[in-house]
C-alpha cells in the first residue's frame, strides 16, 4: 500500500494501469486530450503489483484497473471518470494539472 500512496502523493494524476487492459488506455487517451499527462503505471511491469492490487482494492477501487487518482483522491474506474466526463465535472477537476501548449 506505501508504493501506491506514494505514487498518488507525489503526483496529481495516476491512472494504475495493465498493459493489456484497453479501459485504461481510453481513459490515458481522453486525459490527453483534456490537455493532461498523467502518471502511467503498469502494474504487470511491477514487481509489486500483486500487492498494488489488493492495496487498489482496499482503498475502495471496484476494480483493481484502471484505477484514476486526481489531486490524491480516488476517483474510481472508467465508469467514475467517464460519468464525470460527461456530466462536465472531470474538466473541472483536471484544470490544475493541464498542460500549457
Amino acid at each position: 500500500m506505501d508504493k501506491v500512496i506514494r505514487l498518488v502523493s507525489e503526483n496529481g494524476v495516476v491512472i494504475f494501469s495493465k498493459s493489456t487492459c484497453c479501459l485504461s488506455y481510453a481513459v490515458n487517451i481522453l486525459f490527453h486530450e483534456i490537455g493532461v499527462r498523467p502518471v502511467v503505471h503498469e502494474i504487470d511491469h511491477d514487481p509489486e503489483g500483486r500487492e498494488m492490487e489488493k492495496a487498489l482494492l482496499r482503498l475502495g477501487c471496484s476494480a483493481p484497473v484502471p484505477a484514476v487518482f486526481i489531486g490524491g483522491t480516488l476517483v474510481g474506474t472508467t465508469n467514475e471518470v467517464m460519468s464525470l466526463h460527461l456530466s462536465g465535472t472531470l474538466v473541472q477537476l483536471l484544470k490544475p494539472y493541464q498542460s500549457i501548449s
